[in-house]
């Protein structure tokens, strides 16, 4: 997620239950499956075709859309590679009871014992990622949302708010949140999905080295000339979302721009449904 002024973000998605649910190397094959032996085979993302982004509400996918972003709450998309979108660093906004009443711990506090909300997202409290006993509270918790993501037939699952170190008023380390994305990752892959890293382009090729994630999804990367630290590592398996609102120039140069990901969109910022007066959808 990306603050609006620091590392913009994506709408809050549909409400969810948190008992049930809760970005120079060689990029991985389009297939692959996990080292260790009890880990189901995942299909990677495909290194070709056109995504949709539909974390507002599920729609009817516009005509040669192949791959298709809805969240945890919702099911995928008939006959496209379907993303399943998870929280996987902070709590959705209709949550927040739910982790205060049975996972208290697991959220991060300050030094007063309130707890920690993004900066941009007031709505949304840190997790805490420090030790590993809060590591694996968090894990446990959104081992349920992986779990309905597989069992729904999504075909990966990508963890928002990887990069929450950088709004924890230093509390958090980066060290920290890939801990927690290393066990995250481990556990999408024992249910046979893909592991998509979100945003967080100073990771460089450690995200895939040694986090384990198979591919991307990068929030304006052409906006803020970040295209070439996903690329470098993941090779085409990204997906790079352009917001409507903060696109300075036309989109026919964004999209002959040499630099950007092959599988580049532009989407209004709260990622309405075509219904909406707002609704903005383009692909290259």
């Amino acid at each position: 997620m990306r603050d609006r002024t620091l590392l913009l973000t994506i709408a809050t998605v549909a409400a969810a239950v948190i008992g049930l649910s809760g970005c120079a190397a060689g990029a991985p094959s389009s297939s692959s499956s996990s080292s260790s032996s009890s880990d189901a085979a995942y299909a990677n993302l495909p290194t070709s075709g056109i995504p949709d982004y539909q974390l507002g509400g599920g729609y009817t996918p516009p005509s040669g859309v192949t791959i298709v972003e809805r969240d945890s709450t919702d099911r995928p998309a008939a006959g496209k590679y379907g993303i399943c979108y998870v929280n996987g660093f902070q709590t959705q906004p209709e949550d927040a009871d739910a982790w205060l009443d049975d996972h208290p711990s697991a959220v991060l506090r300050d030094s007063d014992g309130d707890p920690v909300s993004d900066p941009g997202w007031p709505d949304e409290m840190l997790l805490d990622t420090r030790t590993a006993a809060t590591r694996a509270e968090v894990v446990g918790v959104l081992t349920k949302s992986i779990a309905r993501c597989a069992d729904r037939g999504f075909d990966a699952v990508e963890f928002d708010n990887l990069d929450s170190w950088t709004r924890s008023h230093g509390v958090l380390t980066r060290a920290g949140n890939l801990a927690l994305a290393a066990s995250l990752v481990r556990v999408g892959h024992e249910h046979g999905l893909a592991v998509g890293q979100k945003n967080t382009p100073q990771l460089g090729a450690s995200g895939r080295k040694t986090t384990g994630f198979d591919f991307v999804v990068a929030e304006e990367c052409v906006h803020y000339q970040e295209c070439a630290a996903y690329t470098k590592a993941y090779g085409e398996h990204v997906i790079d979302v352009e917001y409507s609102d903060n696109t300075d120039r036309s989109w026919s140069s964004v999209c002959a721009d040499d630099d950007r990901p092959a599988m580049t969109i532009l989407r209004d910022r709260d990622l309405v449904t075509p219904s909406h007066d707002d609704y903005v959808f383009e692909h290259c």
